[in-house]
């Protein structure tokens, strides 16, 4: 079964990557959700999708006491989360650091998650190969994946994958075929792709096999499936 995962939570609902957006993804019915991860100054791995706090500055300049209550800690999202899968990817740091910072956010990641004992939910996955290298280098029994971009050749990027002893693929949704998901199961790699909202376009890949499909919009996907619509109720509040 094609699972649904939810973009940065519901952010039709409540503001992208927060916990009150994962919150009405779990109430809509997602099988999994997918977050964005960023470092602290002070090695803190929370959750948000660009670089920068707007008003800010850039993570790498701010540490964990001066973020806004609302951008929630990689560790209060996958409580929020949970029991859900969690697709985390991490972000390269493009305005402080470098390569070093890198490595020190794939590590964080890498030391939170094993400490969890909940591997078995999570994939990680990074446009940066290096990332997702550090990341199973730090904590092999984790599930890795290379996100590759529309301007990418997915047959290329399979390989790769498959080379680094990564676990799966997830590339932009109008480059799935046919012949990407042969080669996918002839080597057992998971295929996860973003981002898709369009019906058909859903019922097309799901028909191909790909194992999830990310979208803004999981009421849609559920019933572009044949799945029951769960997005009657309100979103759920933030816990405390």
């Amino acid at each position: 079964m094609t699972e649904i995962y939810a973009h940065r939570g519901s952010a039709q609902l409540a503001r992208e990557n927060t916990v009150a957006a994962f919150l009405a993804a779990r109430e809509l019915g997602a099988d999994g959700i997918e977050l964005d991860v960023h470092l602290t100054a002070d090695g803190k791995v929370v959750v948000h999708h660009d670089g920068e706090v707007p008003g800010l500055g850039p993570f790498g300049r701010l540490v964990s006491a001066e973020l806004p209550e609302w951008l929630p800690s990689l560790a209060q999202a996958l409580d929020a989360c949970s029991p859900l899968k969690v697709n985390v990817e991490v972000k390269k740091d493009d305005i402080d650091g470098g390569s070093e910072r890198d490595a020190s956010l794939a590590f964080e990641v890498a030391r939170l998650l094993a400490a969890r004992r909940e591997l078995s939910r999570i994939v990680v996955s990074s446009f940066s190969l290096e990332a997702i290298d550090a990341v199973r280098g730090f904590e092999p029994s984790l599930e890795t994946a290379l996100l590759i971009d529309v301007d990418q050749d997915p047959m290329a990027g399979l390989a790769t994958a498959r080379e680094h002893g990564h676990g799966g693929l997830h590339p932009f949704f109008v480059s799935v075929d046919a012949a990407l998901m042969k080669a996918a199961v002839d080597s057992a790699m998971a295929i996860r792709t973003w981002t898709v909202d369009d019906p058909a376009s859903i019922v097309s890949l799901a028909e191909l096999g790909v194992h999830a499909v990310i979208t803004n919009d999981v009421a849609a996907a559920r019933r572009s499936l044949g799945r029951s619509d769960l997005s009657g109720g309100a979103p759920p509040a933030s816990p405390g």
